[in-house]
């Protein structure tokens, strides 16, 4: 690869690394070009999947200021490329090396820290997005309701007894017992 050329790939690697949130680096070892084009399909839209040299990706790396550690550059590399959703994509690179497994995860960097493939693994375990925000606008929701009941309870207790002292009232024909207005009176002084 001519000098020129080497240059090109290091600023195209640059810029790949500098736009993504993430990189999984993986090796691709026996893998045929199907198997190759069904993994980017898998990987969905914010990912690009891409085979790489291995100085170059530390030349680039480091350029990027994406600490890329020297143990996964070694052997044929891939990196995926993650600029939307890293567990969508962590999801589709576990899913296709449990068919595929000549897939290797060698480990990814995210936000700025290195991940083992065990790190990975458990990233794409990771429940999407949505899932995570309805169990969380369903939780904000039920402590609403409970803090509305304790809210409204006072006031259905104060009714309640109200409506009894009502009742026992016009029971007794009209007169109600002192201590019955006394506690009526400390009600409405409630409200």
């Amino acid at each position: 690869m001519a000098n020129q050329e080497k240059t090109a790939a290091v600023a195209e690697l640059t810029e790949r690394f500098q736009g993504s949130s993430a990189a999984v680096l993986t090796e691709y070892r026996g893998l045929s070009m199907a198997q190759l084009t069904q993994l980017r399909r898998s990987l969905g839209a914010d990912t690009t999947y891409a085979v790489v040299k291995n100085t170059l990706t530390k030349l680039a790396a480091s350029e990027a200021g994406f600490p890329v550690p020297d143990e996964l550059l070694t052997g044929p590399t891939a990196i995926a490329f993650i600029s939307g959703d890293p567990v969508e994509a962590a999801r589709g690179l576990r899913d296709f090396s449990r068919t595929n497994p000549l897939l290797v995860i060698k480990g990814a960097v995210l936000e700025g820290k290195a991940l083992s493939p065990e790190d990975v693994r458990r990233l794409a375990d990771v429940e999407p997005r949505e899932v995570l925000l309805a169990k969380m606008a369903g939780a904000l929701q039920g402590s609403l309701s409970k803090a509305a009941g304790l809210f409204q309870a006072p006031l259905s207790q104060v009714a309640r007894l109200a409506a009894a002292l009502q009742e026992k009232k016009e029971a007794d024909g009209g007169q109600a017992p002192a201590a019955a207005e006394t506690t009526t009176d400390a009600a409405s002084a409630t409200e």
